[in-house]
């Protein structure tokens, strides 16, 4: 904007520079970031534990100000004016309903958390860990079958490896889970 249709007033030049340095942060990004070999689930998975992080730091802050200053998670100081007036010195304050940049940063790593969280379920991460975990569990008990059965095992310790093994692995997953 020019000088004359807005381009003077101090909101609109902020605005103007983080456009500005919006844009450079994002030209440096596209010429020093590397690419990352990552399978998708694995990175929605990630993008969910690092966001529930977030919330959790938020939530604390938040907490910490309610305990604190209870009134402040919804009324605060928003304009503070000096001045003279015609008894002399003034000092004004204006303060309204506002939400503590905190609770605003809480709110919104929640949504992102949910539309995260949204995504992984919509995009089968769970049923892929369960498979996974399924798997494992397969090639585990192939690995222990080989195993007893080079140990030329006598019938009555073969008759045990059907109770022996599923308690300890059960023992195993209890202490693992």
């Amino acid at each position: 904007m020019c000088r004359v249709h807005g381009g003077s007033i101090p909101a609109v030049r902020a605005a103007a520079a983080r456009r500005v340095a919006e844009g450079k942060a994002a030209k440096a990004m596209r010429l020093f970031a590397e690419p990352v070999d990552i399978d998708p689930a694995q990175a929605l998975l990630e993008l969910v534990q690092w966001t529930a992080g977030e919330v959790r730091y938020w939530r604390a802050e938040v907490a910490a100000i309610a305990e604190t200053k209870p009134a402040s998670l919804t009324w605060g100081k928003t304009k503070a004016e000096k001045g003279v007036g015609p008894q002399g010195p003034v000092d004004t304050e204006t303060h309204e309903a506002v939400r503590p940049v905190a609770y605003a940063m809480l709110t919104d790593a929640q949504d992102r958390l949910a539309r995260y969280a949204a995504a992984a379920l919509k995009a089968g991460v769970e049923e892929r860990r369960v498979k996974l975990a399924e798997d494992q569990g397969a090639l585990v008990a192939q690995v222990i079958r080989r195993i007893l059965d080079r140990l030329d095992l006598s019938k009555w310790q073969a008759e045990m490896v059907g109770t022996v093994v599923p308690e300890e692995l059960r023992a195993l997953a209890a202490s693992v889970g």
